[in-house]
């Protein structure tokens, strides 16, 4: 029998120059090339299954679809056999050494339009085959077409700028592909190291992966099935393992749409918050595949930096299969993902607040502060998180949280704004002086207890065309919104009176005040300390003094805006005590101002208020 010599052809000049980009500069991991070598045999697996529905005649047509892997970590070689359409002598010069199923001029002239370093164009123009030449020394791929008429062939190249196509013998259907590792890359042929990279990159491929016999692939892709068809514990199984969790998930999303991006998506809430747990930052667990194949299991930017605790799968055929992470970041169609999953995971969470409130509260003690990041960072969804936020109030019982909505539906006819308070907790906002005139008209106001919630009432600053308004603000007129329902109140001291201890405490209080006033939203305090500044609350001047202290700037106390109760018996004594014993009424006046400092949270140093407190009692006791 006489053996035909091998053909031999030159690379287009198109793939020469792609071949040169994407040995050495396309992918940042070199480990990627088995990603690519496993989704092609897929695809090839799976036009084969679809001849096989159409066609009548199928060469070989008793074999597993199934892709196999076997290495020789002596040899330095990996091989990747499938058994899936396979290609002809014109479709192995078509799709391996010319442009016309590459795509390899158009990507040139891509490159060529936006710029040589757009790596956004990479992976568009299907030439991930050539990944396999950044680790290969030489690359034998052996093919036999499913068609019955058809023969055995080989193509090999070293990637040099020429390949060679040659007849062979006993091939059966399919291609199957031989790669010589370069010496530095012959890591690549140990066992565990090519199982470790299908796993983490080809986990979800429709056929079964063998590598040395063994299967890989044993988890199903659950997203790409309808939701109807998939149970309870089949979720929380897939959870754990895409999620590497050892809790169930509280509740997930499981979705597709057709437009304006193809896209299967599944989303898991977890149980626990392990940021809250002490654990560090969360890092981004939704991965993200093309047809089954992982893109990155760890993209930036496909949702919001606050969406940081969901974890999940997002699946996206509109994908370039071989898009690199770096250019992923930032990708249109990255962008239109972030903007249609963000969406619909909110409007799920809208969901459970309104029909399953008891979950969705539970969700909300554990992640919350997630949510309060979003409103302070993510002005494309501001309006939609400001719909999820939960605070304590007066109106609901320790513990209990109310929405937004919910308050304003409660807020009187005239009542223009929404009402907050800081405090450390419910005790010390309810026995301070700042609720006295809300809770003698009825008027509610939302607690906030956590850090970031002034930063979000800022950030906001209105609701459904409200504004937030802390309840320690001078600019708050509650007689316009409701009368005060107290009747039994104590004789006020005279305007003429109540103006000569304004004035006297005022000088005797020097810088420490800007402004001393009688007011008549106290009811059982003497007096309170308000701000002028809307935006300056009690919780915001405490953070401005730390950052002075960082800075090495000098610790001085902002002046204060105190207000007085003359219907107070301590302050009409005061009255007139400042004309008898102007000493003791200086220090009864300072005494006061120390105290509303207290009930501001503004006081971090009590040594010099409680050696004072001691010198009134010392007068009032010689007395």
């Amino acid at each position: 029998m006489t053996t035909k010599a091998p053909e031999r052809h030159e690379f287009q000049a198109e793939v020469k120059q792609v071949l040169d980009i994407v040995v050495h500069s396309l992918y940042t991991d070199k480990e990627i090339f088995v990603r690519e070598l496993i989704s092609n045999a897929s695809d090839a697996t799976e036009k084969l299954r679809h001849n096989q529905l159409t066609e009548s005649d199928v060469f070989d047509d008793g074999l597993d679809l199934e892709i196999q892997v076997t290495t020789d970590e002596e040899a330095g070689t990996i091989t990747i056999k499938d058994f899936g359409i396979g290609m002809t002598h014109d479709e192995l010069i078509e799709n391996l050494g010319t442009i016309a199923h590459s795509g390899s001029k158009a990507f040139l002239n891509a490159l060529k339009e936006q710029g040589e370093r757009n790596e956004n164009l990479i992976g568009q123009f299907g030439v991930g085959f050539y990944s396999v030449f950044m680790v290969a020394d030489s690359v034998k791929v052996y093919t036999r077409s499913w068609k019955t008429e058809g023969d055995c062939l080989c193509w090999s190249s070293d990637g040099d700028g020429a390949y060679e196509i040659e007849t062979v013998e006993g091939e059966r259907r399919g291609t199957r592909i031989e790669i010589s590792l370069k010496d530095e890359y012959k890591d690549f042929a140990k066992k565990d190291r090519i199982e470790e990279i299908i796993k983490k990159y080809s986990t979800f491929v429709q056929f079964p992966v063998k590598v040395e016999g063994e299967v890989l692939n044993t988890v199903q892709a659950i997203w790409l099935k309808n939701k109807n068809d998939v149970t309870e514990e089949e979720y929380k199984e897939f959870y754990k393992f895409q999620a590497n969790a050892f809790d169930d998930p509280r509740f997930w999303l499981h979705f597709s749409a057709d437009a304006p991006l193809e896209i299967n998506a599944l989303l898991f809430a977890p149980t626990e918050n392990m940021e809250g747990f002490g654990f560090g930052r969360m890092e981004p667990g939704v991965s993200l595949y093309c047809r089954k194949v992982l893109i990155d299991s760890e993209p930036k930017n496909l949702l919001p930096d606050w969406c940081r605790f969901v974890r999940g799968v997002v699946d996206s055929a509109d994908l370039p299969l071989n898009i690199s992470r770096e250019s992923m970041q930032d990708s249109s169609l990255i962008q239109k993902l972030n903007k249609v999953i963000t969406k619909r995971f909110l409007k799920m969470l809208e969901e459970k607040a309104k029909n399953e409130p008891e979950v969705y509260d539970d969700f909300w003690a554990k992640f919350g502060l997630f949510l309060k990041e979003g409103v302070t960072t993510d002005f494309t969804h501001r309006d939609h998180l400001l719909k999820l936020l939960r605070f304590e109030s007066s109106y609901t019982e320790g513990g209990k949280t109310t929405s937004l909505a919910d308050y304003l539906s409660r807020a009187p006819e005239g009542q223009k704004e929404i009402y907050y308070l800081s405090g450390s907790n419910r005790k010390a906002i309810e026995t301070g002086p700042y609720m006295e005139a809300f809770k003698a008209r009825n008027i509610e106001v939302l607690y906030l207890f956590e850090p970031i919630d002034e930063f979000v009432m800022n950030h906001a600053r209105q609701f459904e065309e409200k504004n937030f308004i802390s309840a320690d603000n001078d600019d708050i007129d509650l007689d316009a919104i409701a009368p005060d329902t107290e009747t039994d109140k104590p004789e006020a001291l005279d305007k003429d009176s109540g103006v000569a201890l304004c004035a006297f405490v005022k000088e005797k209080l020097g810088d420490e005040v800007s402004e001393v006033t009688t007011s008549e939203r106290l009811v059982g305090s003497p007096a309170m300390i308000v701000n002028a500044d809307k935006m300056m609350t009690a919780q915001m001047r405490k953070m401005m003094k730390a950052m002075q202290q960082q800075s090495g700037m000098p610790d001085t106390d902002t002046p204060v805006k105190l207000q007085i109760n003359p219907r107070h018996p301590l302050v009409k004594n005061l009255a007139s005590l400042s004309a008898s014993d102007g000493e003791l009424a200086t220090l009864i006046s300072q005494q006061i101002l120390d105290n509303a400092r207290v009930a501001a949270g503004l006081l971090e140093d009590p040594s010099a208020m409680l050696q004072r407190n001691y010198e009134i009692l010392e007068k009032l006791s010689a007395k």
